[in-house]
């Protein structure tokens, strides 16, 4: 019987290519029309320390990375002593003979990874045997991979023929050593072929192609792990007239920066975590009060403090949500995929324009990290975010009324004061209570303009229901999938838009 998916667990220290099989073989496996998720866990250094990435390749959809590993691909003995066990007693063992020997293990393989692609004259094709030696445990054509390794390394390069020529060696130096030893996981059923063109990217490039689909014309950020690739995403394509990417020296500096940007009438944005937040707290009140648009892109990591730079964790909701002091409720969209990390990007540029003031995009490193093949998205159809702007004269109250009145940009007729104190209806300081309830009424709500209808269900008559939120959507979703197959009775809700949440999900 043909197999409809699998699981490779790449496991070892950094810097041994250990995250970059598993995305190969991801990446590979979509090129072809296979389905494709990874998940990768590493410590918060720059080489060394233990690490190990999985890979679940499949004819259907992903929705998480998997419980079973049907391959466990061993680096060094500690990556072998600490993850054999999770491997299926069906399974298979590959590792690198070159580092050491596993005596008595007849479901485990040695494979010289380094001596293998060396002897190609590429000494860096270590990892295109192991995806030759993987592709042959679930009978992959060799094409398949052939056709990826063309595409990947044809840069244009006098050296491109020679390079693809070596990889292109060293998968059947793989496939042939593994072939001679017998092992085998089955065949897996070719692919179907997908309906809409598929896009392999991660999560913290999907929340920036969004972002900037949106209309984004400037970003601020402060390198700080699991966000950092946002900023250096920015640095490379937010560029050109009226836009501006840049590096600042704190967070503090990041959220006052793209305050005086959205003050400007420009759709700023920000990405840091958890303890970023933190100190963007006070900057986020006074965006609040101001009704300065912006966001805040927060790639959750484990916490507090500086807690697990480099693991995942769904633990600043409520922090987000009420970050400062005084009456704050800032809207919160949460991605579960990396494809919500995209259209969550777009929402929430979309968002802080329409209500005029700040909102956050809970992402987490998890998201951040993996490797998912989405449809790829139709940039043409997703429209920037329009700012209702005032084109009158001067003398105008830029906070009259109960909701929303139109932004004066800088320089035109209009002007105010974007005031941090509580203000009056030109902006001016009062301390009158009667102003403080009706500004502290009329902030929240803007916020009820931004609810919506926008939500998944599925037998919503029973009285046990699954609400996930943010990225454990997907393991919940594969959980609830089984329960209904199993004929138990269990509701399933989701969205993710937290704040305001949609009105009839409740």
């Amino acid at each position: 019987m043909q197999m409809r998916d699998f699981v490779v667990r790449f496991a070892g220290e950094g810097g041994q290519g250990v995250v970059t099989s598993a995305e190969g073989l991801a990446q590979s496996s979509t090129q072809v029309g296979y389905h494709a998720l990874t998940f990768a866990t590493f410590p918060s250094q720059i080489l060394g320390g233990p690490t190990w990435t999985q890979a679940r390749i499949s004819v259907d959809p992903v929705l998480s990375a998997g419980d079973d590993v049907n391959v466990l691909v061993a680096f060094n003995r500690e990556a072998y002593d600490a993850h054999q066990q999770d491997v299926l007693k069906d399974g298979v063992v590959i590792f690198n003979s070159t580092e050491f020997e596993i005596e008595g293990d007849d479901r485990s393989f040695g494979l010289p990874f380094e001596e293998l692609a060396k002897s190609t004259g590429n000494n860096r094709a270590a990892n295109m045997v192991i995806m030759g030696s993987l592709a042959h445990l679930i009978n992959m054509p060799q094409e398949h991979l052939i056709s990826f390794v063309q595409e990947r390394f044809n840069r244009g390069r006098t050296e491109d023929a020679e390079i693809i020529k070596s990889n292109i060696e060293a998968l059947s130096l793989g496939r042939s050593h593994i072939a001679e030893s017998g092992f085998s996981l089955g065949e897996l059923a070719p692919p179907e072929k997908p309906k809409e063109q598929q896009v392999m990217i991660k999560g913290n490039e999907a929340v920036s192609v969004g972002a900037m689909a949106a209309g984004l014309d400037f970003y601020a950020g402060y390198p700080i792990s699991p966000a950092t690739p946002i900023l250096l995403y920015m640095e490379r394509n937010l560029v050109g007239k009226d836009r501006l990417a840049y590096q600042v020296s704190s967070e503090i500096e990041a959220i006052t920066a793209i305050i005086g940007a959205g003050y400007a009438g420009k759709r700023a944005m920000t990405a840091t975590s958890g303890p970023g937040v933190s100190l963007m707290s006070e900057g986020l009140g006074l965006a609040w009060i101001a009704e300065i648009p912006l966001v805040v892109v927060n790639v959750q990591r484990g916490g507090p403090a500086t807690g697990l730079p480099t693991k995942t964790e769904q633990s600043d909701l409520f922090g987000c949500m009420f970050p400062a002091h005084g009456d704050v409720k800032i809207p919160i969209i949460a991605a579960g995929t990396v494809e919500e990390c995209f259209y969550g990007a777009v929402k929430a540029i979309e968002w802080a324009e329409k209500y005029q003031g700040p909102v956050i995009l809970l992402s987490e490193m998890a998201l951040a990290e993996r490797v998912q093949n989405i449809t790829k998205p139709d940039l043409s159809k997703i429209q920037e975010a329009k700012r209702v702007e005032y084109t009158g004269s001067n003398g105008y109250l830029r906070y009259a009324g109960d909701e929303l009145s139109p932004m004066p940009i800088p320089g035109n007729p209009g002007a105010y004061v974007a005031n941090g104190s509580e203000h009056d209806h030109m902006g001016d300081t009062t301390h009158l209570g009667e102003h403080h309830v009706h500004m502290t009424e009329r902030r929240f709500r803007k916020v009820k303009l931004l609810e919506s209808d926008d939500y998944e269900s599925d037998q919503t008559d029973n009285s046990i229901a699954i609400l996930p939120w943010g990225g454990s959507k997907g393991p919940a979703q594969e959980a609830y999938n089984d329960l209904k197959k199993a004929g138990l009775p269990v509701s399933w809700y989701y969205t993710m838009f937290l704040n305001p949440l949609p009105p009839k999900m409740l």
